[in-house]
C-alpha cells in the first residue's frame, strides 16, 4: 500500500501494513532547527544550505523531501500562505530578536541562548468592553494570498506521490489564541468574572476561523486527509479550566467551528491539545474529533493503553508514541527503544 492508503487506513481504525509516520507535517509534529541541522549531519545527508522555518515562533525546519524520503514519512503538511497585507519585519534590541505577528502579538526571542519566541506584548491586555474586540484590527482570514497554490500543492501529495495531507488552519485555537491577546492573568480573570467579553472574544476568533476553512475547504475540501484545529486546554496535571467550564463556554464555540468544517469535507479532523484533558475527551467526541494529538502520555491521567481500551473505537490518536516530556530528551537510546515499543503495542491494534 502506498502512505497515503497507509494513513487512511489507521485513520478509520484498521491495522495497515506499519504504524504511519509523521515528521514536520504539522506545528506539532516538527523539529527544531538546531536538531534539525544535528539529524542531517548524523545521517551523514549534505548539510541543508537553507534550512527552511516552517514555524517561526517554535523555530521548526521545514523538512527537506531527502530527509523525507530517507525516513519514509507518510505524511506532508499544507499551511496557508502568509497574507500580503501583512509583512514580518523581525527587530533586534540589546537582547532580542523580535516582532509583531499578523495579530499585533509581540514575540521574543533571546539573542544569547534563544530556542524559540515567547509572548511579550499582548494588544488586547488592556480591553474593557466588547466594543474593545470589535474595533480591534483582526487579520482578514480571507485574504487571497493566503490561498495561492493551495490546491496545486495540496495534489502534487495527494495525486503526485500518494502521500497523506495534512492542512493547517489559520491560527491556533480560539481560547489559546484569546489568552495571547489579553495576557494570561487577564484571561483567567475573564473567565471568572467576565464571561460576557470572553465569550464574545473567542466567538470573534472562531469567526474568523470559520471563514478561512470556508474558502480552503472550497479549494481543498476533497482531497485533503486532516484538517487541524487546536487549543491548549490541558496542564500537567488537570486542565486550565473546570471542565463545566468548558462544557458551559468554549464546547459550544467549538462544535459550531467543527461542524462547520465536517459540512464542508469529508477530511478527518485532528485536534491538538496538551497536557491532561482526560475530562473531556468525551466532548471532544460528541462534537466531531476524529484525531487526538499530541497524547502528552506524561501528564495525569493521559496513560497511553487507557486511553485507546476507552476511546480507541472513537478516536485516532496522532502522537503518544513515546514520553517526549521525560524520555526523548533523557532517556538512552535503549530506553527509547523500549518505551516506543511499549506505546506501540498499547495503540497500535485496531488501527
Amino acid at each position: 500500500m502506498n502512505s497515503r492508503q497507509r494513513v487512511q487506513i489507521a485513520l478509520n481504525h484498521q491495522e495497515p501494513d506499519k504504524v504511519p509516520l509523521d515528521i514536520g507535517a504539522t506545528n506539532f509534529t516538527g523539529i527544531h532547527v538546531e536538531a534539525y541541522r544535528k539529524l542531517r549531519k548524523h545521517l551523514k545527508m549534505n548539510p541543508a544550505q537553507d534550512i527552511r522555518v516552517s514555524n517561526i515562533v517554535e523555530q521548526m525546519a521545514w523538512l527537506d523531501e531527502d530527509m523525507a524520503d530517507s525516513l519514509k514519512v507518510d505524511v506532508r503538511g499544507v499551511f496557508p500562505n502568509p497574507p500580503d497585507s501583512y509583512q514580518l519585519n523581525m527587530q533586534e534590541d540589546d537582547q532580542f530578536h523580535f516582532y509583531y505577528d499578523e495579530w499585533h502579538i509581540g514575540r521574543r526571542m533571546p539573542k544569547d541562548n534563544g530556542f524559540y519566541f515567547d509572548i511579550f506584548d499582548h494588544p488586547l491586555s488592556s480591553a474593557t468592553s466588547i466594543s474593545d474586540i470589535d474595533t480591534f484590527p483582526w487579520p482578514d482570514p480571507t485574504d487571497p494570498s493566503r490561498f495561492v497554490g493551495l490546491r496545486d500543492r495540496v495534489l502534487a501529495i495527494t495525486k503526485g506521490k500518494q502521500l497523506a495531507c495534512v492542512l493547517t488552519g489559520l491560527t491556533a485555537g480560539a481560547t489559546e489564541v484569546a489568552s495571547w491577546l489579553r495576557g494570561f492573568e487577564n484571561f483567567y480573570i475573564d473567565m471568572a468574572s467576565n464571561q460576557s467579553f470572553f465569550t464574545h472574544l473567542i466567538k470573534k476568533i472562531a469567526s474568523l476561523k470559520m471563514a478561512f476553512w470556508e474558502k480552503a475547504l472550497e479549494m481543498v475540501g476533497d482531497d485533503v486527509d486532516v484538517v487541524i484545529e487546536a487549543d491548549d486546554l490541558g496542564s500537567q496535571d488537570r486542565m486550565l479550566m473546570s471542565p463545566a467550564f468548558y462544557r458551559q463556554v468554549i464546547k459550544p464555540v467549538q462544535k459550531k467551528l467543527y461542524d462547520h468544517i465536517h459540512q464542508r469535507t469529508g477530511a478527518k479532523l485532528l485536534f491538538h491539545s496538551c497536557g491532561s484533558i482526560r475530562p473531556i475527551i468525551p466532548d471532544l467526541i460528541e462534537i466531531g474529533v476524529d484525531v487526538l494529538n499530541p497524547v502528552q502520555v506524561s501528564a495525569k491521567d493521559m496513560d497511553s493503553g487507557d486511553l485507546k481500551r476507552e476511546y480507541g473505537k472513537d478516536l485516532s490518536f496522532w502522537g503518544g508514541g513515546i514520553d517526549t516530556q521525560y524520555v526523548l530528551g533523557n532517556g538512552t537510546p535503549a530506553e527509547i527503544e523500549t518505551e516506543v515499543v511499549g506505546r506501540i503495542n498499547d495503540l497500535a491494534p485496531g488501527g
